[in-house]
């Protein structure tokens, strides 16, 4: 934002002063006729702040008695109201809405007719380096109250026929790939479209929702419901240029405490009609800031059970636990142990990310995780699943990155009934486990294992471990993966287009070198059962998938699924892939599947979905 966050705000009713039917007057003048008001024939309009860009021509200046209607009040979080002019112009990239700024609680109602006298300027909620784009917005506000009760300008409605197939322009090159200097087109870009609309009063109905609600009183929708839809009721994002433009973030003006936030999973219906101002932030780009909410009406969708493996079957799954510590409520353990006993079937071998040391998030230096898998072992014995044994190498204190103090690490843990685990001491948090000859066959130096943990590739990022195991007399490889976060990209709806992918090039010199490894076992052994799994935190179409199968070393699991189904996680709506299960060329028929049991539900034990690879080794 140019202007200065402390605002400066006065607020002057001049009903009492002018008498109703003056003040009335001034009103109806100066809205719809502003030409005729004294010394009008300068007046700055909201359309004149907005302008036919992302950026106001009015920014750094300040504004005098612009006139609008209060569309909409925020008073939570970014303090506001938002105000429209009812008498638009007749150019549709210039938007008639905008945020008015106050900090404190805005003293002004839904209905009010007032005249702002304010600075503009361009706000980027969490930071213009976040590559969001910014929201035009008036502060430091004087405000004129006129009158009360005016009716509304009509909502623009929003759905599959408003919305363009196109997502978004392609940046300035000059300007970095911004977006922010081109020329509105909403008839062409779904983003120029939202941007036209950036602070007007807008209206969906009877919307799919996409996104389930979340802690923080949200949930997504889509206008497109025809729009690349999974199987669960979302929509999937199947390549860089499936962003899906019908995606909006749905919030409510309306304080939770006096109006419950709806509970909604993906495939629920948003009924009715859910109006308000189209606002922007840095969680989720374009959202309607509902003063008006629909109903949620429930799909139907309940979590996925898989079925169990047969006897000459070997299951192996993975589960991201989302920060599993002994701090963590024994709901959180039985949920996540009745998931793994009942939703996986008990697999054989089940690799977890994101299991932290014993002392959780606290920073003292604690790097064993022992209680932490005890405990989740109980847990999944309790629930009525088989007594795992566990296999991990804790890492480096503060090395691996993830929460700070928390130390998260890949583990595996198996089922001594049905497959054991070949040991293999000497492995820890820095050496590397090799591959090597060992009566005829492949075998590792180190089981459990890290596979080049001394790497540039891995800084601050979790190691993969590799581990060795035999099931009816068979060996199998497996190697748990956690690669390092998409934090740092640019976001879909950001300014710049199209979004760089920065977190990528870590991931690519991981999946190299992940590659190499299995390479190296096959060159031993071309026939060696390789299982490669885990946390990818990237796409199946992505380039890093690509170097993880490359020279036919690995192929995707998830190649295997219908199209619909192929997704571990939603991310602001979009259901994505990011957990992969790759396997070597030797494992040539196999039955994998995604089970969906929490990604799409606002009640979830974790945010990723887990998978389980079934085959005959």
């Amino acid at each position: 934002m140019t202007a200065a966050r402390r605002p400066r705000v006065t607020f002057r009713a001049t009903t009492a002063a002018l008498g109703p039917v003056l003040a009335a007057g001034l009103c109806a003048t100066l809205l719809a006729h502003p030409s005729s008001a004294a010394d009008a024939a300068d007046a700055v309009r909201v359309h004149d702040v907005q302008g036919t860009t992302r950026l106001s021509p009015y920014a750094g200046q300040r504004v005098t008695d612009v006139p609008g209607v209060v569309t909409g009040v925020r008073t939570y979080g970014s303090r506001g109201f938002w105000i429209q002019d009812p008498s638009p112009d007749r150019d549709r990239a210039t938007s008639e809405g905008v945020f008015v700024f106050t900090s404190s609680t805005p003293q002004v109602a839904v209905g009010d007719a007032v005249l702002v006298t304010a600075d503009v300027g361009e706000y980027y909620y969490g930071g213009e380096g976040s590559g969001g784009q910014s929201v035009t917005q008036l502060s430091r506000p004087t405000v004129t109250v006129v009158s009360s009760g005016n009716p509304l300008p009509a909502p623009v409605r929003l759905d599959a026929r408003a919305v363009p197939d196109r997502y978004a322009p392609r940046g300035d090159r000059a300007a970095g790939g911004s977006i922010e200097g081109l020329a509105l087109r909403p008839g062409k870009y779904a983003l120029d479209l939202y941007e036209s609309l950036e602070g007007m009063a807008v209206s969906v109905t009877d919307v799919p929702v996409v996104g389930p609600s979340t802690p923080y009183y949200e949930l997504w929708v889509t206008v497109e419901p025809r729009e690349n839809r999974t199987a669960g009721g979302g929509v999937r994002y199947g390549s860089y240029d499936a962003q899906n433009g019908g995606r909006l973030k749905v919030e409510s003006l309306v304080p939770v405490a006096q109006e419950p936030f709806p509970r909604a999973d993906t495939g629920d219906v948003l009924t009715g009609t859910t109006t308000g101002p189209l606002d922007f932030d840095e969680f989720g780009g374009y959202t309607l800031a509902a003063r008006e909410i629909g109903t949620v009406a429930d799909g139907g969708r309940t979590p996925e059970r898989t079925r169990e493996q047969r006897a000459d079957e070997l299951a192996v799954a993975t589960y991201n636990v989302e920060n599993l510590n002994p701090g963590d409520p024994a709901t959180k353990y039985e949920r996540l142990a009745a998931a793994v006993a009942d939703n996986l079937a008990s697999p054989d071998i089940l690799a977890l990310e994101e299991i932290q040391d014993d002392s959780g998030p606290t920073d003292d230096g604690t790097v064993g995780a022992e209680g932490t898998l005890r405990r989740f072992t109980d847990a999944i014995e309790a629930a009525g699943g088989p007594r795992y044994a566990w296999r991990l190498v804790d890492p480096v204190d503060g090395a691996d990155g993830g929460q700070p103090g928390g130390n998260i690490r890949t583990a595996f843990l198996y089922n001594p009934e049905r497959v054991s685990f070949t040991d293999r001491a000497g492995g820890d948090a820095t050496t590397a486990t090799e591959v090597v000859r060992r009566g005829g066959t492949a075998a590792l130096t180190h089981s459990p294992g890290r596979v080049a943990p001394q790497d540039a590739a891995w800084t601050d990022s979790r190691k993969p471990l590799a581990g060795e195991f035999v099931f009816r007399g068979e060996t199998v490889f497996v190697v748990a993966n956690h690669f390092a976060s998409k934090g740092g990209d640019q976001p879909l709806s950001g300014r710049f287009q199209p979004p760089a992918r920065v977190s990528e090039e870590q991931r690519l010199r991981q999946a190299e070198v992940l590659n190499g490894f299995v390479r190296d076992i096959a060159a031993v052994d071309r026939r060696a059962r390789v299982v490669v799994l885990g946390d990818i935190n990237d796409f199946e179409f992505s380039p890093v998938t690509r170097a993880l199968t490359r020279h036919g070393a690995l192929r995707s699991a998830v190649d295997s699924l219908p199209r619909d189904e192929r997704y571990t996680y939603v991310f602001q709506g979009n259901s994505q892939v990011l957990d992969q299960t790759l396997v070597s060329p030797s494992i040539r028929r196999f039955d994998y599947d995604i089970v969906h049991i929490n990604a799409e539900f606002a009640d979830q034990a974790s945010d990723h979905d887990p998978q389980v690879l079934r085959f005959r080794p």
